[in-house]
């Protein structure tokens, strides 16, 4: 799979957030879009941070979800990348070594242009799959 590059599985139809959103409207985007992450950005799409359940999980169980606290509270910003040309394998690597199911796709000046989740990984495999046995 060293020849298979993250631009290939990578999801581009993104939601983001400023560092500004309330954790409130976050959520209720999460929840609508059946999404596990947001991906918050500056003003030009570049990356600030990650926030994702498993952060939720944490402003509940700190009991801090209170009305108007910021994603920046809670946003994840040491956020492992990858590029569009990196390898699969090493993304997935990244994953699990990281123990995170979000790797964030940016180009050469940080801009977002993408993600990996674990989702898109078992989509390729599994598509890969059927195409062997067809």
């Amino acid at each position: 799979m060293q020849d298979i590059f993250a631009a290939r599985v990578m999801s581009t139809d993104l939601r983001t957030v400023s560092p500004d959103t309330l954790v409130e409207e976050a959520a209720g985007e999460m929840l609508a879009n059946e999404i596990g992450s947001l991906v918050v950005v500056d003003d030009e799409e570049h990356l600030e941070g990650i926030l994702t359940t498993t952060d939720f999980v944490r402003i509940v169980a700190e009991r801090h979800p209170k009305a108007e606290t910021p994603v920046s509270a809670y946003m994840s910003t040491d956020v492992t990348t990858a590029s569009a040309q990196e390898p699969i394998q090493a993304v997935a690597d990244a994953m699990l070594d990281g123990g995170f199911h979000h790797v964030p796709v940016v180009d050469d000046t940080e801009r977002l242009i993408g993600m990996v989740t674990t989702t898109d990984l078992a989509a390729y495999l599994s598509h890969v799959q059927k195409r062997k046995v067809v």
